[in-house]
């Protein structure tokens, strides 16, 4: 097992870039990717970092230089053979060949494409822009880079000791959340948190404690790179860049409207069975499954990224009654700033309801808080989105108004569509 503290300490920073591989990312992005290439593949997108933690200050902490150096490396990478191999070759969530000849021939041959990035007083701004399916893939890697950025400046002042001790109050703080999970009888959770993590060595090496810790309640990783590597399952399905695009790309108040619905369409003519998952909260969760096709109601589950976890739980198993389906048979995947009470409470309320799961993020792989002053070390909430799709911007409004993004008179134009009301807010925790 890799010594991280001695590694960190060592500062061999050009033998341990912070991405690694092009498959140094969430699965999700990567089934998302072929369904853009497939049914939007001559789609202009704009990505762009967003701080919401702007108390953080990247610009004064991160060096451009450096900064720079790991975006180049990064458009430096492509496939290497085994991993092709792996993607081609490999069953995920029970069927072979996920990754169509098509998509990995043109994957194979990916460089990805430029980005500007220019400094903001105490921010960075940075920005990917081309064709939707080229420039989605910058979204995790940008995002890994930044948050080890910084904690490669908070550590770069300690000594040898103050990291070893640093890192050992870290590993049993998480060998601790591990001991309280074991307890909890049909647990499945799984790792969600290569976007915001400490590092990718700390990623991997939370990953080995689940493995060990958990057991088969440990149902894999999001990130693709270290599922290969670990030989565990990659897991993931899709996020809000499918809706937000979609929509951005409506003509009008009654084609916007469909947009969200139009992307599961898309998406049932690809995917089966687990990979049928439904993420409602992007323009509200409640809207969206009162006015959702009946042929939804048959899809294998749901999962809850914003607002009260156990209001959205409720609301998705009285939409499932309501619809002549049996939430016995479902399954609800929490995936929003969890922690191990969290986890307990949410399990002990819905799994004799419903099949419950978790996909655990930052609070896993990016639980620094109180380890060093001034809480230097602490995850904030860092994201990557896309902010317009064909010159015209994007919207995002969430079940928690905190997360809401867009123009402000587009965020009200979108309310009134899909028939937001009041909303309560909640302090985002990473």
């Amino acid at each position: 097992m890799v010594d991280i503290a001695t590694r960190v300490y060592n500062h061999k920073w050009k033998i341990d870039p912070i991405v690694r591989s092009l498959i140094d990312t969430d699965f999700y992005k990567l089934l998302m990717c072929q369904s853009v290439f497939r049914n939007k593949p001559q789609t202009d997108v704009v990505f762009s970092l967003i701080n919401r933690s702007n108390h953080v200050p990247l610009a004064k902490l991160i060096d451009e230089g450096e900064l720079r150096e790991q975006l180049d490396h990064i458009r430096s990478l492509s496939l290497s053979r085994g991993e092709s191999t792996w993607l081609r070759g490999n069953t995920f969530y029970g069927k072979r060949q996920m990754f169509r000849p098509d998509f990995m021939e043109w994957f194979e041959n990916l460089r990805l494409p430029p980005y500007h990035l220019e400094r903001k007083g105490d921010q960075y701004e940075l920005t990917f822009e081309g064709k939707w399916h080229e420039v989605m893939l910058w979204e995790i890697p940008a995002l890994a880079v930044l948050m080890e950025l910084r904690s490669r400046a908070v550590l770069n002042g300690m000594r040898r000791f103050e990291l070893q001790v640093l890192y050992a109050r870290a590993m049993t703080r998480v060998w601790e959340k591990i001991a309280q999970l074991r307890n909890i009888e049909g647990l499945g959770i799984a790792d969600f948190g290569t976007r915001r993590r400490h590092s990718f060595l700390w990623q991997d090496w939370c990953v080995q404690a689940m493995i060990e810790g958990l057991g088969s309640s440990f149902t894999g990783t999001s990130n693709c790179l270290i599922a290969m590597r670990r030989e565990v399952e990659a897991i993931g399905t899709n996020a809000h860049e499918l809706p937000m695009v979609y929509s951005a790309l409506a003509e009008d108040d009654a084609a916007l409207a469909q947009a969200p619905y139009d992307v599961l369409s898309d998406w049932h003519e690809e995917h089966d069975g687990n990979l049928r998952i439904i993420l409602p909260d992007t323009y509200g969760t409640k809207g969206f499954l009162d006015r959702a096709p009946d042929w939804l109601a048959g899809w294998t589950g749901i999962r809850i990224d914003s607002g009260d976890p156990a209001t959205g739980a409720e609301i998705a198993i009285d939409w499932w009654k309501s619809r002549g389906e049996d939430p016995t048979q479902k399954r609800i995947i929490f995936s929003d700033g969890l922690d191990v009470d969290k986890i307990r409470e949410l399990h002990a309320q819905f799994a004799d309801q419903t099949n419950v799961s978790f996909g655990w993020g930052t609070l896993l792989t990016n639980d620094f808080r109180g380890l060093v002053p001034n809480e230097a070390l602490a995850p904030f909430s860092l994201v990557c989105k896309a902010v317009s799709a064909n010159d015209k911007p994007t919207v995002k409004l969430s079940d928690n108004p905190e997360k809401a993004m867009g123009p402000t008179d587009q965020i009200e134009r979108y309310k009134r569509v899909f028939g937001v009301g009041a909303q309560k807010a909640i302090k985002v925790i990473v």
